[in-house]
């Protein structure tokens, strides 16, 4: 253990009925608008192997700093290369960060792989994180974030997704919906609005409003130009800056582009 602070369940602070109530209400509404959302959905962290904590720990080390796209390229490519977990193992960082260079950051993201795999072995005696899910919610987080390179979203991630705990981790989209609507204050950072948050969601809904906030994040409430007169949250909302005019329609290309110049001189 490194000695990191993190919140565990059982020292979750009582949170205001009236937030709680709040959350619930957005939580609704959103699985009105989007509806409840499959965990094999794009937005979930994982495509292969989708139950298998392992599986999601790797998906999630190569979504940092990356879209989904790269992200599950950089993963094919890797399984492409290093089929088995053993030969992941075997292999040297230099070749892992080959296979996953697409995904950005690969020399860090390669290090991640190596020590997880690692940890991995020294704690459960093999290539698998299977006890992880047997441990308590509490335990089980504590160990995951013990590892270097593991932060208080991968951890959460790994849990909900490859466990199916219901805690509810916070991504980029997730940390700039809930500051935006109100339910913590703007100034926390990412892992102290982790903290603050597992309170306020509804018993069972953790997977429903992470994966229907990201896709709210991704297509509504998005950081340079929130699209706030579409948004089904908006009467919730206590953004100050909302931004209530439709956009621009997007400018239809000239009948002669692409046409060939006369050239000068001619």
């Amino acid at each position: 253990m490194t000695g990191r602070q993190t919140l565990l369940p059982s020292e979750r602070p009582e949170a205001p009925a009236e937030v709680r109530r709040w959350v619930a209400r957005v939580t609704g509404l959103l699985e009105r608008h989007f509806g409840k959302p499959d965990p094999r959905a794009p937005a979930s962290p994982t495509r292969a192997r989708e139950e298998d904590p392992l599986e999601v720990l790797l998906h999630t080390i190569l979504s940092q700093n990356t879209n989904d796209v790269l992200r599950d390229r950089a993963y094919d490519r890797l399984r492409e290369r290093f089929p088995t977990d053993e030969a992941l193992q075997r292999a040297p960082v230099r070749s892992i960060a080959s296979a996953i260079r697409v995904s950005g950051l690969h020399r860090q993201k390669a290090q991640r792989i190596k020590r997880v795999l690692r940890w991995t072995c020294s704690h459960f005696g093999g290539l698998s994180l299977q006890a992880l899910c047997q441990m308590p919610t509490e335990e089980a987080f504590a160990a995951l974030a013990s590892v270097n390179g593991v932060g208080p979203k991968t951890a959460a991630v790994v849990l909900l997704f490859g466990c199916g705990r219901d805690i509810f981790p916070v991504d980029t989209h997730c940390h700039r919906t809930v500051r935006r609507l109100g339910f913590v204050p703007w100034k926390l950072g990412r892992e102290q609005t982790f903290r603050a948050m597992q309170p306020l969601v509804p018993k069972g809904k953790a997977l429903s409003l992470h994966l229907n906030l990201i896709h709210l994040g991704r297509t509504i409430c998005r950081a340079p130009r929130p699209r706030c007169c579409e948004c089904p949250l908006v009467a919730e909302c206590r953004f100050p800056d909302k931004v209530m005019e439709p956009p621009p329609p997007s400018p239809r290309p000239s009948p002669t582009a692409g046409a060939r110049q006369p050239e000068a001189g001619g």
